[in-house]
């Protein structure tokens, strides 16, 4: 064979000629400012999040709140309006940094873009992206070294953990950044009996005080104002013990306030706003009683609520309804009343027409997540049947539209609750799978975020409901059981060097700072509650010792 002729350029110098080397030369650094942050946002978030580890000026540029906003959209905002029924994606995702600046697009995240500069988005992505992955930080704040009788009352607020009990009166602790306590204050007023319920206003019109409604054994409640700069309760009102029983739940939207006992009898307040009466030792005048029905049909566990609005005053119940021969189904009642506090209308609505099911089993059932039975087989109609049966809910959590509901075996239901000026109507009940033990206790956000706790407390769950199940793309991720994600907490290593950077990747295990495995919490009443950054379960052991544990998202 032939040698190979040489090449022109070989023949020049004698030498074969070399490989070109990369220029050394940083042409992206010379462009400019504005330049360089069109082309970073072109970029993943985990390569975004490389160059921030750059140089200060990659730090800057890649950190740049714009192009963080733009990624918060596109991951989070844009899926979720996809998911609602009614709301169309208006807006191309090819471009990275187009994203919608309407308010009224960002949908319940409007609040961000109120706040204008003073948004981290970045912080924001990865708070929404460690929800997603189950990703968190666990301490605990030792509540009680002995269990008091009755149990702590306690909940969760806009990053302010609220506790009441009869030995330590009612407290604040914050939830964010350094656990501390916040205030605390003894349960002034006539009533002396332990407190069995307690609820936190979530439409406060004025930002430095949050009021709280406290429910007493005797039948009395109180009202109270956390003053955040000052650091301390203000006790406003304390109403007289009532013959009508324990108030088992409460609910407050001022100047409007509800109370529930265990006689099932419902009283709606309103109070004076403005109104003082020297004659009392709280200062505030009395509320007016607007109403009070009894009922003979609402059963525990039950939620109550109250919404407001221009027009009237919406006072809802949910709880648990025994059916014959098909267990335990859900229902709700509605009140309305107009500004003055006359009675509108009142209206029920429950689930039974899809869990009621005559003797015969003639009929097919209509639950969309049992079976279709083999057609001429009456012994299959009949296993369904059995398995169709519900036993009494262990919890119940209503925040509208979204009714979530707890079972001992495993798990959960939710329904959507469709509250027009025509009509109420509950949905058919969608089966969440997911937990693998007796689920104890679970709450409901409005935008379909929800957690669940099992029974001794060692299984948490987040879930993404919004929406419901109507869609194909729903049903999909009901079916492949992509609508919860799990809190599994491992400890972490004393050794472990601190990761640099956002983490987006690598950090899907749950970090645990302070939360020892020895210390034998165990779940006893299943009370679990969430806000933006955080979840706090109360658990309890069986020897006395208290601990609020919170999940840290941020």
């Amino acid at each position: 064979m032939g040698k190979r002729p040489r090449e022109e350029s070989e023949l020049d110098d004698g030498h074969p000629p070399k490989r070109t080397r990369p220029s050394s030369t940083d042409h992206l650094s010379r462009l400019s400012d504005e330049l360089i942050l069109r082309v970073l946002s072109y970029l993943p978030v985990p390569q975004l999040v490389t160059c921030q580890r750059l140089s200060n000026k990659y730090n800057i540029l890649a950190g740049d709140s714009q192009l963080w906003k733009s990624q918060y959209y596109n991951r989070f905002v844009r899926p979720r309006a996809s998911r609602l029924p009614g709301i169309k994606d208006v807006d191309d995702s090819s471009g990275n940094l187009h994203f919608a600046s309407k308010v009224s697009r960002w949908l319940d995240d409007e609040h961000l873009i109120k706040r204008g500069s003073k948004t981290n988005w970045k912080r924001q992505y990865k708070l929404r992206h460690n929800w997603s992955k189950g990703s968190c930080a666990v301490n605990e704040i030792e509540v009680a070294e002995q269990a008091p009788v009755p149990p702590v009352i306690v909940q969760l607020h806009d990053g302010v953990i609220y506790m009441a009990s009869q030995n330590d009166g009612l407290r604040a602790w914050s939830a964010k950044d350094e656990r501390r306590m916040l205030a605390q204050s003894a349960l002034g007023g006539s009533s002396h009996a332990p407190p069995t319920s307690m609820a936190i206003d979530a439409k406060e019109a004025e930002p430095a005080l949050s009021r709280v409604i406290v429910g007493f054994e005797d039948g009395a409640f109180g009202l109270y104002s956390l003053d955040h700069a000052e650091g301390r309760f203000l006790h406003q009102y304390s109403h007289e013990p009532s013959r009508n029983g324990v108030v088992s739940a409460v609910a407050i939207t001022y100047p409007y306030a509800v109370t529930m006992t265990a006689t099932q009898r419902l009283s709606l307040y309103c109070f004076k706003v403005g109104g003082r009466d020297e004659r009392r030792p709280d200062g505030t005048s009395p509320p007016v009683l607007l109403h009070s029905l009894k009922s003979e049909t609402v059963w525990p566990p039950l939620s109550t609520s109250l919404r407001t609005s221009n027009s009237d005053v919406v006072v809802s119940v949910a709880y648990a309804l025994p059916t014959y021969l098909s267990g335990w189904t859900v229902g709700i009642q509605e009140i309305r009343l107009d500004q003055t506090g006359r009675l509108l209308e009142t209206r029920l609505a429950s689930a039974i027409d899809q869990h009621y099911r005559p003797l015969a089993f003639s009929l097919q059932p209509i639950v969309h997540h049992l079976p279709s039975p083999t057609p001429g087989s009456l012994a299959t109609s009949t296993a369904t049947e059995l398995r169709h049966i519900h036993s009494k809910p262990t919890s119940l959590s209503y925040t509208h539209p979204y009714l979530l509901v707890s079972h001992p075996d495993n798990t959960l239901t939710l329904y959507l609750v469709t509250s027009t000026a025509d009509a109420l109507a509950i949905s058919a009940g969608s089966r969440l799978w997911g937990h693998t033990s007796s689920v104890s206790g679970a709450h409901v956000g409005g935008r379909g975020k929800a957690v669940s706790v099992s029974r001794r407390g060692d299984e948490l769950r987040v879930w993404e409901l919004e929406g419901g199940f109507a869609s194909s793309a729903a049903k999909k991720r009901l079916a492949t059981g992509d609508l919860s994600v799990q809190l599994r907490p491992e400890k972490r290593s004393t050794n472990e060097p601190a990761q640099a950077g956002l983490d987006l990747v690598l950090n899907k295990a749950a970090l645990i700072d302070g939360l020892d495995e020895s210390s034998g919490l165990t779940l006893i009443r299943g009370w679990i509650g969430f806000d933006e950054e955080n979840v706090v379960v109360l658990k309890e052991q069986s020897q006395g010792r208290q601990a609020l544990v919170v999940y840290d998202f941020t």
